[in-house]
């Protein structure tokens, strides 16, 4: 039988046209209409379509720029765990397609806010220890010194180099070092166990079987603490401090008993840091050297979350300096 496919848009792009094709044929369909979801920061597209047995997932990660054999082999990992990571219904590797379990559209980014934490939070703390206790990570990249570095090192590149044209001179260069040893000391010494690297609002998605996890491709092996201060610190949502160290402790109880509460909330905010000087490079290099707009409005608030929590350590006194002069502002 000759198949047609049918673009999610009139004058849809080829490599749209070709995914259509592709789950029209895997499918045994005549034809499929792909109708857009979302993007992201990465070269991954995604499209919902509908097949007989319902509404599907097709995802389009072109394999010159996007490797998506993490990505079904971790979503196997979370599922042996029991946690709700979609169905692989098929993967085409060659080509960069896959049809996948939908989790619909009800993103906890578009849910979550002061009046409903309290109900939404629990079962995303469940999430958290599950991530932690009952995914194996052996075999997964690490989450090591060199890797946490590069990722500090966007910051000075990309933000303070590239965006504000503001680069560190030499005795700034020092405080920097110091920041990142003793934020990369802290990161290493925690238990390593399963990182899913970007645990936060709009990777999250309610479903009837619970909290929908996505974009886990990039899973590692790390810091016991990553996955809760991604949560916490939030693209969309910014938490009173007094709310952020409650729910730091709760966590403690649950997933490292053993860390003393002061020790463990110190752990909590240098990673803390850590993952926000990273995101504000990345977004200064999305920007830059991918030409995606938009990423920069996103800034100012993750730059607030340094600010609010540099002060609260003396040691890093001569940064904070550094990050509150107005040159070096969002």
């Amino acid at each position: 039988m000759n198949k047609r496919a049918d673009g999610s848009r009139r004058g849809g792009d080829e490599r749209e046209r070709h995914a259509a094709s592709w789950a029209a044929d895997t499918l045994g369909l005549e034809r499929v209409r792909l109708a857009p979801v979302s993007g992201d920061a990465s070269f991954r597209r995604y499209f919902r379509l509908q097949a007989p047995t319902g509404s599907i997932i097709l995802m389009d990660a072109p394999p010159d720029r996007e490797d998506s054999r993490p990505f079904v082999e971790v979503a196997d990992r979370l599922r042996s765990a029991g946690l709700n990571a979609p169905r692989i219904l098929n993967f085409d590797f060659d080509q960069g397609f896959g049809l996948l379990e939908d989790f619909g559209d009800v993103l906890y980014r578009d849910v979550l806010d002061g009046d409903s934490a309290g109900v939404l939070l629990p079962g995303l703390f469940d999430v958290l220890e599950g991530l932690a206790t009952r995914v194996a990570s052996d075999g997964l990249p690490g989450y090591d010194g060199p890797v946490l570095q590069a990722e500090l090192d966007l910051f000075p590149d990309w933000y303070l180099g590239r965006h504000r044209e503001r680069p560190l001179t030499g005795a700034e260069r020092g405080a920097w070092a110091d920041l990142c040893a003793a934020l990369i000391d802290s990161a290493t010494r925690q238990p390593q166990v399963f990182v899913h690297k970007d645990f936060h609002s709009c990777n999250l998605l309610q479903t009837p079987q619970g909290p929908g996890l996505i974009d886990f491709q990039d899973a590692l092996r790390g810091p016991l603490s990553y996955d809760l201060v991604s949560l916490l610190w939030d693209r969309y949502i910014a938490w009173p401090r007094e709310q952020l160290e409650e729910w730091m402790l709760e966590m403690r109880e649950r997933i490292a008993p053993r860390i003393g509460p002061d020790e463990w909330i110190r752990c909590c905010d240098w990673m803390g840091l850590q993952r926000n000087l990273k995101i504000v490079g990345i977004f200064a290099r999305l920007r830059y050297r991918d030409g995606k707009q938009g990423y920069l409005e996103m800034i100012p608030r993750f730059y607030r979350y340094l600010l609010d929590v540099l002060p609260r350590y003396p040691a890093f006194r001569n940064f904070q300096r550094l990050l509150e002069q107005a040159e070096c502002a969002p």
